[in-house]
């Protein structure tokens, strides 16, 4: 029974998160034990990005495709809240496991002023949608894990951010 429902739930977990909806889904439970040290990602110049230079300040790091509607829709909320967020000790990565061309004809296109990454182990993380967002707090520990969209500039999000910094 179990063989079946994995795949029914990443079916499912597809199909609800990248398409014309705003859906937010519950946390990703197999991402529960994940540390910061897990996150494998290189820079768009293709060298690999050593995670514990985060250690000591809360990371943020949004799991996003250029095809992926919802990731878009969401972007202008986390580029606010950024910019609310601008004087607390947050940093921000954007991952996708994309060609490095598709990520920088995306930045081109949208003007972002994000830290765009590759995410070289999305499998090994269990992400299963898009976007899928990951909070890891100053000790490298993950605090926060959900799949979906979500208004991150809403100051309730925004006050979630800074205490999961704590």
């Amino acid at each position: 029974m179990r063989c079946l429902l994995y795949p029914v739930l990443l079916i499912l977990a597809v199909f609800f998160s990248c398409n014309d909806e705003k859906v937010t889904a519950p946390a990703v439970s197999d991402a529960a034990g994940l540390n910061i040290s897990m996150i494998k990602i290189t820079g768009l110049n293709g060298q690999p990005v050593n995670m514990d230079l985060y250690k000591g300040k809360t990371l943020f790091v949004n799991f996003w495709a250029t095809w992926c509607k919802p990731c878009l829709e969401e972007m202008p909320s986390i580029q606010k809240a950024m910019d609310v967020l601008k004087n607390e000790n947050i940093e921000f990565l954007f991952a996708s496991d994309e060609s490095v061309e598709q990520i920088e004809n995306f930045k081109k296109k949208y003007m972002y002023n994000f830290n765009f990454v590759r995410a070289e182990n999305m499998a090994e993380l269990n992400i299963m949608a898009l976007p899928t967002t990951f909070i890891f707090n100053p000790g490298g520990k993950l605090v926060f894990n959900e799949m979906g969209y979500r208004q991150w500039d809403d100051k309730e999000n925004t006050d979630m951010i800074i205490n999961k910094s704590r």
